[in-house]
């Protein structure tokens, strides 16, 4: 789904992973399964419902419930044994990131979870408010890549 709402106002909720960066997972981590693909049919499988494979790359819906279905999703994933790499905003003020992510006795992320923060706004491919393609759709926060590993 590669989704998230651009700070304009685009109620469009596809937006792609930029090439350099899906380039730099697989280079680093090799073949990755993603639950949540861009413009996928949803009739021939839910990511949130379906078992996910050994190593998975998430560019999860950024809009709310979806985030934070897949983080969780994700975190559960990965308590059976699966490495899964998320690239979601940086927003770690919510009770999601701290309930799955971040470790507040130790102030660091929990054992076996790396947090890669990234300088500035990523720019996403996708569609515009006004319907125009774009490779320069800037989300409304920065982003992280979450690694469950």
């Amino acid at each position: 789904m590669k989704n998230r709402t651009e700070k304009n106002g685009s109620k469009n909720n596809n937006w792609a992973t930029p090439d350099w960066l899906l380039k730099e997972v697989i280079s680093e981590f090799g073949k990755v399964f993603d639950p949540c693909p861009l413009d996928h049919d949803l009739k021939l499988w839910d990511g949130l419902k379906i078992n996910w494979c050994d190593v998975n790359f998430i560019n999860p819906p950024y809009g709310i419930p979806f985030k934070d279905q897949f983080i969780k999703k994700a975190y559960e994933e990965w308590k059976k044994g699966k490495t899964c790499i998320m690239l979601i905003p940086s927003c770690t003020d919510t009770k999601t990131f701290h309930k799955y992510i971040w470790n507040k006795e130790t102030h660091k992320p929990k054992e076996g979870i790396e947090v890669r923060f990234y300088e500035g706004r990523i720019s996403f491919k996708g569609y515009n408010s006004k319907g125009k393609y774009t490779e320069n759709g800037k989300g409304q926060s920065g982003s992280m890549l979450v690694v469950f590993k």
